[in-house]
Order: C-alpha cells, then structure tokens, then sequence
C-alpha cells in the first residue's frame, strides 16, 4: 500500500488557501483548527471549513484542538462530513482517550496522534496500539518546549529512533516526522527529510506549500542508491543469491530485499497517478 510522505497544515480560517493547498503536490493536506488559528477566530474557521468541506471533492485530515479545550467538543462535528478521511489529535498522551475519539469514527477515517510532549512519547506504544490509529506523528517543536531539550538534531535522536520501534512493534505506519521551520532553505529541507527517512519515518509535517517537492523526492531513493540497488538485483540474477559481492560488500536476502523495494518504490512514483491524492 503506498503511504503518504508529505501532511501539508493549512490554517482553518484561511478558506482561500484550502484548495491551493490540495493543488500543492501535498500528498495529504491537514486543515488546522489548533495552533494555526487564534482562540478568537476558532468558531470562525470551524464555520468557514465546514462550508469547504461540503462543496470539495477533495478529502482532508483534521487537526483538531486538545481534548482538554472547550473547542475539541465542537471540532468533532466536522468529522460527520464525507470530506474528512482522518483526524489528527494534538497532545495525544492517554491511550483510552484516543480509542474513545477511534470509536466515533468512520470505518474509512484514520486516526494520528500527535506526539508532542514528554508523557506523549512515554505513552507512545499504548497510542499506537489504539485500533483505527493509522500512524503516530511527531510534534517536534512542542516537544523540545515541553521537554526542554534544545536543538532538533542529534539531541532528539533517541526520541526518533523510539517513535519509528514502537511503531513497527505496533504494527502501523511508520511515523511522520515534525515540520522543519525554514520555509526558503531547500538544502535544510533535503538534509532534514533524509535524516527523517535515514532513521526510518515515513512521512514529514510541511507548513508551507514550498516545502511539499522537496519533501517527495527527499523520500524517494536517491539516483546513487537507485543505481546501487539496480547492480544488486543485476548481479542476483545473473548469478543468484550466495557468495555475490556488490560494491564489495556481501549480498544476501535481506539487501535483496532493500534493493527490490527501492527500485519498486522508484517506479510506483513515476508511473502515471503515481503521486497519491487527497
């Protein structure tokens, strides 16, 4: 099953970007009620969205706001509509919570919590596990405030790697990684989304329509590892798994395997409808 790379945030009260944001590329698009709009204007954009939300073909994720706020009751009214294929639930921590927000779903709507805070990622098996959970992501930036960790790179490199492992153990996607800030660097944009794809995510946060292009192909093999992964299926079957050297280095089933994935993963991008829609 192909798996969306880039989730792009459109804010709730800003109608007029609610189709430019499905034009963008992105191949899932989140409207915003939470942090994206001000506490003033959030029964506002909660209209303003359900009026979107009628008229579109398009199907969007909602990122409503926390089940500790007077607006969370509110936003859930949305979820009624075709429209919605998913809810993303901010400060996710209690696991019985989040199976009682599964359970008003639809059979056809995903649920993704948003791990940002301490007592998030400490639950974050006990979230994933929540049946109808679809995959966890990662609020980085609210994490590092929650946690008072500084920096965005090797210092939260334990939090990663345990987001992406107790995932697999959970048997759900693998997880999308926090948005990166800068909007006009493409060379952050690529070193963060490879990193995001090194360490084993599946997907990144985008909060600008710019950032979607890099964010695809950042996921895609690159054209040295596609051109590596060729050599090793050649050499396979030209003289079969065993005492084969690519690159000098031994292959066996499981760089086969990586091998076979790179190449079909390059091809399903390529091939017309590739590029999954809303």
């Amino acid at each position: 099953m192909k798996q969306d790379r880039s989730y792009l945030f459109v804010p709730g009260d800003r109608p007029e970007r609610f189709d430019k944001a499905v034009a963008s590329g992105a191949h899932a698009v989140i409207l915003d009620l939470e942090d994206a709009v001000a506490p003033e204007r959030k029964d506002l954009a909660r209209e303003a969205m359900a009026a979107w939300l009628r008229g579109t073909s398009a199907r969007v994720i909602l990122r409503v706001n926390s089940l500790d706020t007077a607006w969370h009751a509110p936003d859930l009214a949305l979820l009624a509509l075709p429209a919605v294929r998913g809810v993303m639930l901010p400060k996710a921590q209690d696991a019985a919570a989040l199976a009682a927000l599964a359970a008003r779903l639809r059979p056809d709507q995903a649920l993704i919590p948003l791990v940002e805070s301490v007592a998030g990622w400490f639950a974050a098996e006990s979230l994933a596990r929540v049946p109808g959970v679809l995959r966890l992501a990662f609020g980085s930036v609210d994490f590092n405030s929650d946690s008072g960790i500084q920096g965005d790179g090797e210092e939260l490199n334990l939090v990663r790697s345990q987001l992406v492992l107790v995932s697999r153990l959970a048997g759900v996607q693998p997880p999308i990684d926090g948005v990166s800030l800068a909007i006009d660097d493409a060379q952050a944009l690529e070193a963060d989304t490879r990193r995001s794809r090194r360490f084993g995510f599946g997907a990144k946060l985008c909060i600008h329509p710019k950032q979607v292009v890099g964010v695809n192909a950042a996921f895609l093999p690159s054209a040295a590892e596609l051109q590596w992964a060729r050599r090793v299926i050649e050499a396979v079957q030209a003289g079969g798994l065993g005492a084969i050297a690519v690159d000098g280095k031994l292959v066996d089933k499981p760089v086969l395997l990586l091998a076979q994935a790179m190449v079909a993963e390059m091809d399903a991008a390529a091939a017309p409808g590739g590029k999954p829609a809303q």
